[in-house]
């Protein structure tokens, strides 16, 4: 199938590894001009020169700094068709009062407000040409939430709601608003969480843990030119993991 982005400018944030950089991978393979970032100067640069495409040090948690990502890609690639918004998860803990207020405000600022701002400042563009897609990488633990990630899931809800009204107010002129939710995908975060186990895995219907190249798959129809009609909805990518319809 032809996706229809080739030439199109692409944004991918928290792309130095795991999700964020497979799909930049795939979306630079389709023939997209791709722009990554991540907190990391040193990683963002390796990742970059591996899939050929441009680095921009940001962190997800800059709330300040997002228009100014996005101005700075605008800048060198042009008009930004397609941004897919990642981020690190906070941290775990299966007490889930043991946060202090100063985490809650952090973790929102990372999985909640930051990513908001990009969306808010990329999105003016998209409606005046017409075109644009909007990609949230986020998490099935917003659909069923995870004993010891109340932070990531709590934060990630917040977000899917607020993307899910956005995408009504901007269907009309072309833009579509996605999130893909990740079950158990191979990521370093995976396998630091201890989430890859035999127990776990007996829990899949697909036996197995997902590979990076798979939900990368998922994110470059989501983000192409004959996924029009599909907006404001959420895609599982776990192998059958979740008991919810």
């Amino acid at each position: 199938m032809d996706l229809g982005i080739e030439g199109r400018a692409a944004l991918v944030t928290g792309a130095s590894k795991g999700l964020g950089f497979g799909v930049a991978q795939t979306l630079a393979a389709e023939g997209a001009r791709v722009a990554i970032s991540s907190r990391s100067q040193e990683r963002i640069e390796r990742a970059a020169h591996t899939i050929g495409a441009r680095a921009y040090v940001h962190d997800g948690a800059d709330v300040d700094g997002a228009a100014g990502l996005i101005a700075r890609v605008e800048r060198d690639l042009g008009s930004l068709d397609i941004l897919v918004t990642n981020s690190g998860g906070p941290p775990a803990s299966p007490d889930a009062m043991s946060f202090s207020a100063q985490q809650w405000r952090t973790a929102y600022e990372l999985l909640t407000l930051g990513q908001l701002e990009l969306v808010k400042a990329a999105l003016p563009g998209m409606r005046r040409r017409g075109w644009g897609r909007i990609l949230s990488l986020s998490s099935s633990v917003v659909r069923e939430p995870s004993s010891v990630l109340v932070l990531s899931s709590s934060h990630r809800a917040a977000l899917l709601a607020a993307l899910k009204t956005i995408s009504t107010q901007v269907a009309g002129d072309g833009v579509t608003v996605n999130t893909l939710l990740p079950g158990l995908i191979d990521t370093d975060r995976i396998r630091e969480l201890g989430a890859g186990s035999p127990d776990r895995l007996a829990e899949i219907p697909a036996g197995r843990i997902g590979t990076v190249a798979e939900f990368a798959a998922a994110a470059a129809f989501l983000c192409s030119a004959p996924a029009a009609y599909i907006t404001g909805t959420t895609l599982l990518v776990d192998g059958g993991a979740l008991h919810s319809v």
